[in-house]
């Protein structure tokens, strides 16, 4: 096997950039780069390029942008390059068995996970709201199933007590890319041996919906801390105040309880905006009004005085 393979890269969000900048800068060659179709982005709903077809296009790297990849055409088109190996990183399209079958030594995936935990579309999200203290990347030789397939390299990241999913995401994109590099290194080299996936030690991760950002005040403040870190920077959880929705950035557990019902302001200051919840007190540290901008409590209860006893929620 050659030390220099023929790459076909598959991403399509900022995730995905690192590690195809990543593939740039080494001796491998990408050969093309197959993306999402552009997208209605911002107020003009003007169609937006991915980031990776962005960054492709920096580099001069022919990109394809196909509606979807059953079609025979597509695979004529992808069997063409005549690639070893293509690398698929949050695509976004479902590879049929016959473009996994296309290159010689067939498609591996970067998920965000230390799988088999957290399969699916947000596993970063879902760690942070699980509470789990480790996370990573693994890199899987693709199979027709969800994230199924053996693996090839793992790499842990600890989740740190203030990590929200774009800190996390951040780092995760990094540790992916260099874990790609040492993967195709020691495939190479012949020293990786697939390791098969305990299905039974499976976990789904959902794709987030903007119903499950509203927080509803009677869980413990604990798990609606890791709500707010794990909603931000998408869909960012939010609140009712007096029947304007209020956006919550960023939040903290304090200890003790408070006899008060959910969604009760027990005390607003500089410091923050202490709501009792059901189990504990959450303290708002940065918040957003409706047609707003981002703001500390401090500066927001300038603009908005709060008094005890408001409520908070629908």
């Amino acid at each position: 096997m050659s030390n220099e393979l023929k790459i076909i890269f598959a991403g399509t969000p900022e995730f995905s950039t690192c590690p195809l900048q990543a593939l740039v800068e080494s001796r491998h060659q990408v050969c093309a780069v197959y993306t999402q179709p552009d997208r209605p982005a911002g107020r003009g709903r003007r169609l937006q390029p991915s980031p990776v077809k962005q960054l492709a296009q920096s580099h001069g790297i022919p990109v394809f942008q196909p509606e979807t990849l059953k079609d025979p055409a597509v695979w004529a088109e992808l069997g063409g390059f005549q690639a070893d190996l293509m690398v698929v990183v949050a695509y976004g399209l479902i590879l049929p068995p016959e473009v996994l079958s296309i290159p010689c030594l067939g498609c591996i995936n970067i998920h965000a996970s230390l799988l088999p935990r957290w399969r699916g579309a947000a596993p970063i999200q879902r760690a942070i709201l699980a509470g789990d203290r480790e996370t990573g990347i693994t890199i899987i030789q693709m199979d027709a199933g969800l994230d199924t397939g053996d693996m090839l390299m793992r790499a842990p990241c600890a989740i740190e007590p203030d990590d929200t999913a774009g800190t996390l995401h951040d780092r995760l994109a990094r540790l992916g890319a260099q874990t790609l590099l040492r993967a195709l290194e020691a495939w190479l080299a012949g020293d990786v041996t697939p390791q098969p996936q305990d299905d039974g030690q499976a976990c789904y991760a959902p794709k987030l919906s903007k119903a499950e950002a509203c927080l509803e005040w009677r869980k413990p403040a604990e798990q609606l801390e890791r709500e707010v870190r794990a909603f931000n920077p998408w869909p960012v959880s939010y609140t009712c105040l007096e029947g304007s929705r209020l956006r919550v950035w960023r939040a903290c557990c304090l200890e003790g309880d408070a006899s008060s019902p959910p969604g009760y302001v027990l005390k607003a200051g500089r410091e923050g905006i202490d709501v009792a919840t059901g189990k504990g007190v959450l303290r708002l540290l940065e918040v957003q009004p409706a047609g707003g901008k981002t703001m500390t409590a401090g500066e927001f209860l300038n603009a908005r005085p709060l008094t005890a006893g408001t409520m908070l929620g629908e």
